[in-house]
């Protein structure tokens, strides 16, 4: 009998665990949370993990012989310390060791877009679509864009650690400058922050994209350009990353992901761009929402589920 598999999952402002029984039963023994209280430091984060480590032993009545955890950014496989995390009391921080010091047993870290992309593609619209899909490519956007590979199963992280990293390669100046210092970034065009944005350059008043999308509807012309521009960038982004790994299924999480049209008029933008004279990869809306994160955590303890040229 396998034993049950430990995830946490590592956000701005909370940090949720859930235990399952294994790879094959998503329903969960317990699933639970604390406040990440960020703002008091980056040995404050760990100390909560290990706080909520303990509530989900004295729940359950387990012990963990190991945890996954998902995180804002990534370790690097050289230095040992995150980077690229936008909670960043944590970059240049050794998470790993301290969380294993804190906790007594080994842990593995793996972002949140691969986390999403390992959920997805053990437990849920792959599995439910495509259960003999090879590569999966997933994608978070929302307040930033970021992107996870799972290769027959398990996640790859590449010799940076930072393969699946779609939202900052560069797409077209006309982004602007991004955070991460470079210019023109995916991130900087496909964003949801990025096209609010745009629709207020294009003569829009302060509204956030729900509020956008439903003039689009009533045919607004600023509302409208954005749309045709999110379009447009969007197979035109998502078309290098079809030529160059050609994934069997790419889902598409995060809040921007819930505009219906880019099932439509995005993928015949994405048809336009690839090298192919059709377009047959699925790209897919997810089914797990909120739990993608937390359960992909689960996974990655389940076996050997991380790899790459260094680990």
């Amino acid at each position: 009998m396998q034993a049950p598999i430990w995830g946490i999952d590592l956000g701005g402002t909370k940090i949720e665990g859930v235990i399952l029984p294994d790879l094959d039963n998503p329903q969960p023994i317990i699933r639970t949370r604390v406040d990440t209280e960020g703002v008091k430091g980056y040995h404050h984060i760990v100390g909560q993990i290990a706080k909520l480590v303990e509530q989900m032993k004295e729940q359950s009545g387990l012990q963990p012989g190991a945890i996954g955890i998902g995180t804002p950014g990534v370790l690097d496989p050289r230095l040992h310390t995150m980077k690229n995390c936008n909670s960043t009391a944590l970059n240049g921080q050794p998470l790993q060791a301290d969380v294993e010091k804190a906790l007594g047993i080994p842990v593995v870290l793996a972002n949140d877009a691969n986390c999403f992309a390992l959920a997805e593609t053990h437990w849920g619209v792959v599995k439910q679509q495509h259960p003999q899909a090879r590569m999966v490519f997933g994608i978070i956007m929302g307040t930033g864009v970021g992107g996870g590979l799972v290769i027959n199963g398990r996640v790859w992280n590449g010799l940076h650690g930072i393969a699946g990293e779609w939202g900052h390669i560069f797409l077209d100046e006309s982004g602007g400058a991004c955070y991460c210092g470079k210019s023109g970034c995916v991130e900087t065009i496909l964003s949801g922050p990025a096209l609010q944005r745009y629709y207020q350059q294009a003569g829009g008043e302060p509204l956030n994209l729900k509020q956008i999308m439903a003039r689009t509807a009533e045919g607004e012309k600023p509302a409208v350009e954005m749309l045709d521009r999110l379009h447009y960038f969007f197979g035109k982004g998502l078309a290098m990353i079809t030529n160059m790994l050609d994934p069997d299924v790419i889902v598409i999480g995060g809040g921007v992901g819930n505009i219906d049209s880019l099932y439509s008029k995005g993928l015949q933008s994405l048809e336009h761009f690839i090298f192919n004279n059709r377009l047959d990869v699925p790209v897919l809306k997810p089914v797990l929402g909120d739990s993608a994160g937390v359960f992909g955590a689960a996974a990655l303890v389940a076996g050997d589920q991380v790899t790459g040229l260094h680990g």
